[in-house]
């Protein structure tokens, strides 16, 4: 089959329902709104290199099933080499948008997952769920969809689990089972790329037990299916990117974050993968995680490289070399390789699943995390050091000012320091700060969980008590060194 390109992507987009929402206003057509155009054009991207000859390698594959020629973001991960493919394409995706391109990320993800996990319950419970998501997943690959993953809930009382909170809405469940399909009601909070998608995968956002059957659910849903409403949450740069001056201020490119409020949603049960099987969610977190947090090291990494390339123009434009910001730089590079590095290794550790699906290893990948939601923050922060004042916020007068016939020649005159125009530093600064506190920032910290979890992850992987013989059989203790009781208080 021939390959979807940007043309077919955007017509895909404005067939759509409108139901997106965004400063209390309906946005009727995604691609070319101001607060979602951005996001768009970073996914139509994505179509763009899987039709370019130089890149076609990276954003396209073939089928696992009809062995035709595929969008690489509605491909099958069967192999180490379908796992490092992933990584390569996100890091050139930060290198050529800047940010994050969540539409043709997290649901390729869900559907290798929930792949496996499907299989696990046809084995078990004699269910069709895999005949299903593959009917499902040859329609993704001859259509050619952007596909967002949502598993945040809003989760509530964070004390109480899903059942028992006072609003049952707070969490996505299952509110009715029909012969025909289910009906779901409910929350997923920040969901990235949903403005760019033309579907979304919904995957339950922790391991449930019985009282919680209810929010033990997967499915498949049209961006646009009757009943739900998206609001787009805002960013640093929102109001910016809405000025005429936008175009310079800030990048064609970004990303949007979705809350995605379901009231009575009916979903055919030819796109339900999981119902109420809550004894699969343990499954279903542990499988997703693995293979995100090891491949997210990647995204990071490519945003990184975008901040040292600002660096580099910084340092130019403020009149230096950037040869005086050598290890400053090296630093930076480091940094982004120990992500990328973590990643590739968690996944060279990995297994194959039984039903083909491949997945990295849970400790490197957990371990990931833990660097993701760390080391990028440093590199934003010399990024920030290198760039001078300018690259912060709140630090520099905007571009109408810049061009003001009364008084920006004044202005320009004081952004004019080293090699280019004062134009291309007041660029090259803003594009700093997008980067640093701005919209491009990626979800470092809790995108694909928290680096708590991930720490949990580690210290559960992590086996002390084989480790502590290690050590005492080396320098030949021979009695074993138990835990101390815990002492009786008075």
């Amino acid at each position: 089959m021939a390959l979807k390109t940007r043309e077919d992507y955007l017509k895909a987009l404005r067939e759509l329902r409108p139901n997106i929402f965004k400063f209390g206003e309906l946005i009727e057509d995604v691609t070319t709104h101001p607060a979602t155009k951005r996001t768009v054009e970073s996914h139509a991207l994505n179509y763009d290199a899987a039709n370019d000859p130089a890149l076609k390698d990276i954003y396209a594959t073939t089928s696992a099933f009809t062995g035709e020629k595929i969008l690489r973001w509605n491909s099958m991960m069967q192999s180490s080499e379908d796992l490092i493919a992933n990584m390569r394409m996100k890091r050139q995706n930060y290198r050529r948008t800047g940010s994050c391109t969540g539409a043709v990320c997290v649901g390729w993800n869900a559907m290798n997952v929930m792949w496996a996990v499907c299989g696990e319950m046809d084995e078990a419970n004699g269910t069709d769920y895999q005949l299903r998501l593959k009917n499902w997943i040859l329609s993704a690959e001859s259509k050619g969809l952007t596909v967002a993953g949502a598993l945040t809930d809003a989760k509530g009382d964070r004390s109480l689990k899903p059942s028992q909170q006072p609003d049952p809405d707070t969490n996505l469940r299952i509110t009715e089972v029909r012969e025909d399909g289910i009906v779901i009601r409910g929350a997923k909070l920040m969901i990235c790329g949903t403005a760019a998608s033309q579907e979304i995968f919904l995957l339950p956002g922790s391991v449930y037990g019985e009282a919680d059957q209810d929010y033990a659910l997967a499915c498949v849903v049209p961006r646009d299916i009757e009943g739900l409403t998206i609001v787009e949450a805002t960013r640093p740069s929102d109001r910016r990117e809405l000025e005429d001056t936008a175009a310079v201020e800030t990048p064609d490119t970004g990303i949007t974050q979705g809350w995605l409020l379901f009231e009575d949603v009916f979903v055919p049960k030819e796109r339900v993968f999981l119902c109420k099987e809550y004894k699969y969610t343990g499954k279903v977190i542990q499988y997703f995680t693995a293979n995100y947090r090891a491949c997210i090291g990647a995204c990071v990494a490519g945003q990184g490289d975008v901040m040292i390339g600002a660096s580099v123009l910084m340092a130019r434009l403020n009149g230096l070399s950037a040869k005086v910001f050598t290890d400053k730089l090296v630093t930076m590079s480091v940094n982004n390789t120990i992500t990328y590095g973590l990643g590739a290794g968690a996944i060279a550790l990995g297994t194959k699943h039984p039903s083909g699906s491949y997945f990295a290893d849970f400790h490197t990948a957990h371990t990931n995390k833990v660097m993701v939601a760390t080391l990028p923050y440093e590199v934003k922060r010399l990024t920030q050091d290198i760039g001078g004042g300018i690259v912060e916020t709140g630090c520099m007068p905007s571009y109408k000012d810049f061009t003001n016939p009364q008084y920006g020649h004044l202005i320009q005159k004081c952004l004019k320091a080293g090699a280019g125009s004062a134009e291309s530093r007041f660029k090259a600064a803003r594009l700093s700060e997008w980067l640093t506190i701005g919209s491009g920032v990626p979800g470092c910290m809790h995108g694909g969980g928290s680096p708590d979890g991930a720490k949990l992850v580690v210290r559960f992987t992590t086996p002390l008590e084989e480790y502590a013989d290690y050590a005492r059989k080396i320098i030949n203790i021979e009695e074993e060194i138990s835990e101390p009781q815990k002492k009786l208080k008075n």
